[in-house]
């Protein structure tokens, strides 16, 4: 795990908030896997290929990814805009860097992020 896990309980009650409120990020609504409780996480989503990548700052055993992961999809509120996102998956750096547009800032070596998240924009009918 790159980031240590304490740093995240800091930034999911200090940080999230002002995210949230500023309207800059994008915000991912997903489903507690026990508590059934609806969350919003706000986060840096990519445009890739068919959905969207989420670098995975603190590891894929977040508990937003966990919740997300076993629900199979979320919404993600991209610019104003409501996406469904369906199929997630942890993907590797060597995908992820695959897919990314070039002009997308890899993470830091430092950081040695090495799981991403992978989610596929579910297209309208």
């Amino acid at each position: 795990m790159p980031m240590p896990r304490w740093w995240g309980h800091i930034n999911k009650r200090v940080f999230n908030p002002h995210a949230l409120r500023s309207g800059k990020w994008a915000v991912l609504t997903h489903v507690g896997r026990s508590s059934g409780m609806l969350y919003r996480t706000p986060m840096e989503a990519h445009p890739v290929d068919g959905g969207y990548l989420v670098v995975l700052v603190y590891g894929s055993k977040s508990d937003w990814v966990r919740n997300v992961l076993a629900a199979g999809h979320a919404k993600l509120t991209v610019g104003g805009e409501d996406v469904e996102v369906t199929a997630p998956r942890v993907v590797s750096e060597a995908e992820a860097f695959e897919a990314l547009a070039p002009d997308v800032k890899r993470p830091p070596k430092s950081l040695r992020i090495k799981e991403f998240l992978r989610m596929d924009a579910l297209q309208p009918d």
